[in-house]
């Protein structure tokens, strides 16, 4: 018979990179070098053998899920299904094995993944013809081949149900004589059948016919013929590619139409007019053979990873068999599960049950809500008046006030400790807008004003903190909080608000605010002196050793060359670890910020920072003023240092934007990329100190600072710090000609 590899069927499905993973193999770091290009990772290739008549593709997802989950680099899968009414034929097997060994000549696969014994031991036997040394993973096996000791072979074992399927159909069946066996005259099929009649044996007292054949008329009468109170375990597999006129699903629904049948393989029974089983989880044995493979993938060796044991079974029934064969469910093991139940009279209609009820509930408790909402109403209204007079006494006795303002009389009542806020004798004051509006810090009031106007156009609550300012000259800060009351016709006809004396609290701010801006600068002093020290003194050192260590490694060349490049290595260690003080040295102070000025130390920052993290940094500088104070060009590099430094550590992008540019009056930095991005609102809460760094050091330049992110969506930093500009701004602001584009640097 003419052997044919076309009689294979082969899907191959693409495996799709995750990403490139960047493999940096040197880096000469120098001011002018040049950083390697990475390499893309190399694909494996998995082949899959099958030997099941039925594809199961919902295993075969599982198992690249997991692969691909636990394997961090391109996969792609190829499958070959073996199933041929010959297959067992040696001469058979053979040729196939040289087929598929000339497939694979030029690309033998990394790792060959192997379902159901036959699959198995074929690969086991023909590997050396087929694929030599690759290493196997089976899986969906449950006969002893699965705990032999086999050279490059693991996997995962699934426990056999054959014990547990025949105390299942005894143990629903009480009253069965005999146990008829249908099985084919495959190996597998004869491995199983002998796997029954041992567990048989346990049961003394029971008939047992074995009724072996291929699917057909005559295996149809020796099943007529069968006694009552007769089990059936059904294993008679179907026969790919053959279709006989009587298939094994013939022989099933005419089984299943006299005989309670049961089977130790789920797709014989469930589903298919038989009761059930004890099953393994298909989808746990794939996945856990998809990870036994992506270790394998990894480098591990098959030898040294243990079999995989799947826990116990499952009993798993179908319910109308159980119906048809007036077997309760209560008479089931505990924890089986009973698959295709018809649903009762409240799954049947739950959905207008629910609605029913839910309207009759609704309905009594519209009556019940009007009858408590009477009785609440009255005892509101009690409350109300006791309400007003206890805030009265809380607003007094603290060092706070109150104001009730109608707009319909004009009238506007001010009650709490006015005394101490507004130096105004008494607990209560009546009197207009106005007169609150003028005890207001003029530097303030302004502000003040347009707040309860906006908040009285839109409709919104407000809160603002200002200064007021006593008769007798002291300032006070308050902190304030109110609201309108709106007309439906949209006119506003009384606006509350309360206020507190935050006074202290501003100047405890001050004060730590002050202390906050002396700690910075001495940080940045600390930051310059260990810099300075580590250029000057540690650096110099390194060079001085790393001269003689190369002027050494020269001497003794000739004498001695394995000491020469040990010499050489060594002095290559000390360079790169100066190259590294140099570094460090730049980004604790900047010596081209002092030298050269703010645009200067941003190019050399970009270029290092491109250089040490592999992220390209585009730095774009438009009319940016010369001579700005140290103060001020300090927090920008400062800004953009660490604004980076969250680029690197949590954005992943690739490339990012530094842009800096002279504005009316103010300096404007940005600093931009395109990575994933985070929730800014829930990462406030709890972030680091570095965006709280940049907020304090803006503060202290009387800057503002502003970060915008969505999930996703990139990131943009901005800060805006105002600078002092003489008599031409133009000139101050170093604007060039509308053709001259503007200073862009990509790192």
């Amino acid at each position: 018979m003419a052997v044919s590899f076309s009689g294979l069927d082969r899907r191959f499905r693409g495996g799709i990179a995750t990403g490139l993973r960047l493999a940096v193999v040197g880096i000469v770091l120098c001011p002018l070098g040049f950083p390697s290009q990475p390499s893309p990772p190399k694909s494996r290739n998995v082949l899959v053998m099958y030997s099941f008549y039925e594809r199961d593709q919902t295993s075969l997802d599982a198992i690249e899920a997991a692969v691909r989950a636990h394997f961090h680099g391109p996969v792609n899968f190829s499958v070959n299904y073996l199933q041929n009414p010959t297959f067992e034929e040696k001469a058979y097997r053979q040729n196939l094995a040289e087929t598929i060994g000339r497939e694979f000549k030029n690309s033998r696969p990394d790792l060959v993944l192997v379902a159901s014994e036959p699959a198995l031991r074929f690969a086991v036997e023909y590997r050396p013809t087929m694929f030599p040394g690759a290493p196997i993973v089976f899986w969906a096996i449950s006969s002893s081949l699965a705990f032999e000791k086999m050279p490059g072979v693991t996997g995962v074992a699934a426990p056999a149900g054959t014990h547990e399927t025949i105390d299942l159909a005894l143990q629903l069946e009480p009253d069965t004589t005999s146990v008829a066996v249908v099985a084919g005259t495959s190996q597998t099929e004869q491995y199983w059948l002998g796997d029954v009649h041992r567990e048989l044996l346990r049961h003394g007292a029971l008939r047992e016919i074995d009724v072996v054949g291929s699917p057909g008329a005559e295996l149809l009468e020796r099943i007529a013929r069968l006694p009552d109170h007769t089990v059936m375990i059904f294993l008679l597999y179907p026969e790919d590619l053959r279709q006989p006129a009587i298939s094994n699903w013939d022989v099933l629904a005419a089984a299943s139409q006299r005989f309670p049948v049961y089977s130790i393989f789920p797709s014989l029974a469930l589903d298919r007019g038989g009761i059930g089983g004890a099953y393994y989880d298909g989808l746990e044995d794939a996945t856990a053979a998809g990870q036994v493979a992506a270790r394998v993938l990894a480098g591990e060796s098959p030898d040294s990873i243990p079999v995989v044991r799947l826990p116990d079974l499952k009993i798993k029934v179908d319910a109308r068999q159980l119906q048809r064969w007036h077997i309760a469910q209560a008479a089931l093991p505990p924890g089986a599960l009973v698959l295709h139940r018809e649903p009762n009279l409240w799954q049947q209609y739950k959905g207008y049950i629910v609605a029913a009820i839910s309207l009759i509930l609704l309905q009594a408790g519209l009556i019940v809500g009007l009858l408590w909402q009477m009785a609440r109403r009255r005892r509101s209204e009690a409350e109300l008046r006791v309400t007003r007079d206890r805030l009265n006494m809380a607003v007094t006795a603290g060092t706070s006030v109150g104001w009730d303002v109608d707009y319909t009389s004009g009238r506007h009542r001010w009650f709490g400790d006015l005394n101490t806020i507004f130096g105004i004798a008494g607990s209560y004051f009546d009197g207009r807008l106005g007169n609150f509006i003028e005890t207001v810090h003029p530097g303030d009031r302004e502000r003040v004003r347009a707040t309860i106007e906006g908040a009285r156009v839109n409709r919104a609550p407000y809160a603002a903190e200002f200064r007021v300012v006593r008769p007798d000259g002291e300032v006070r800060w308050l902190s304030a909080r109110g609201k309108f009351y709106f007309l439906p016709s949209g006119e506003a006809v009384r606006m509350l608000g309360i206020a507190t004396d935050i006074t202290d609290r501003k100047s405890a701010e001050e004060a730590i605010n002050s202390l906050s801006g002396q700690l910075i600068r001495a940080q940045e002093e600390e930051r310059r002196r260990i810099a300075r020290e580590i250029h000057d003194d540690y650096q110099q050192r390194l060079a001085v050793l790393a001269i003689e260590l190369a002027t050494l490694a020269q001497d003794i060349e000739e004498e001695d060359a394995d000491a020469a490049a040990r010499l050489g290595d060594l002095w290559s260690r000390a360079s790169q670890i100066g190259t590294d003080l140099h570094t460090l040295s730049h980004r604790l102070h900047s010596s081209a910020l002092d030298s050269m000025g703010l645009v200067a130390a941003l190019k050399v920052l970009c270029r290092e920072f491109r250089s040490y993290h592999d992220i390209a940094v585009a730095l774009v500088a438009e009319q940016v003023p010369e001579g700005l104070s140290h103060d001020v060009a300090l927090c920008l590099f400062r800004v953009t240092q660490e604004a980076l430094q969250n680029v690197r550590k949590h954005s992943r992008a690739r490339r990012a934007e530094v842009r800096v540019q002279g504005l009316r009056g103010e300096i404007h930095l940005a600093v931009v990329d395109a990575g994933v991005g985070f929730d800014f609102r829930k990462r406030a809460a709890g972030s680091g100190i570095g965006l709280r760094s940049m907020e304090e050091r803006l503060r202290l330049v009387n800057g503002r600072f502003e970060v915008r992110s969505r999930t996703d969506g990139g990131t943009l930093v901005e800060a805006w710090v105002p600078i002092e500009i003489g008599n031409d701004p133009e000139a101050a602001l170093g604007e060039k000609d509308s053709s001259t584009p503007p200073e862009q640097t990509i790192a």
